[in-house]
């Protein structure tokens, strides 16, 4: 079972993070991208990163944009370190 992170944790995770944010106990980031399919790559290499960590997140999938978000669910549904490692491998995709 993984550790929840207190709010000092969190804090510091997110300062470490671009675009970033929490949203309850919820790890969220929108990307935008200049059409569909672009977003549709992004999602599908969101969830090979996702599969490679065991650790998946729940996506939109809109006109243009990609919502991502992050919880621990065998952490009661709360922010953990793996949250914020799965953010951090994503942001290493390079998109804005």
């Amino acid at each position: 079972m993984s550790a929840a992170l207190n709010d000092r944790e969190i804090n510091a995770g997110l300062a470490k993070l671009s675009g970033w944010a929490r949203d309850g106990d919820e790890l969220t980031k929108e990307f935008r991208f200049d059409n569909y399919l672009a977003g549709l790559a992004f999602a599908s290499s969101v969830g090979v990163i996702a599969e490679g960590l065991n650790h998946h997140p729940d996506m939109t999938i809109g006109w243009r944009r990609v919502s991502v978000s992050f919880t621990t669910h065998d952490a009661g549904s709360k922010l953990t370190a793996k949250d914020f490692a799965a953010a951090e491998a994503i942001d290493g995709l390079g998109y804005p």
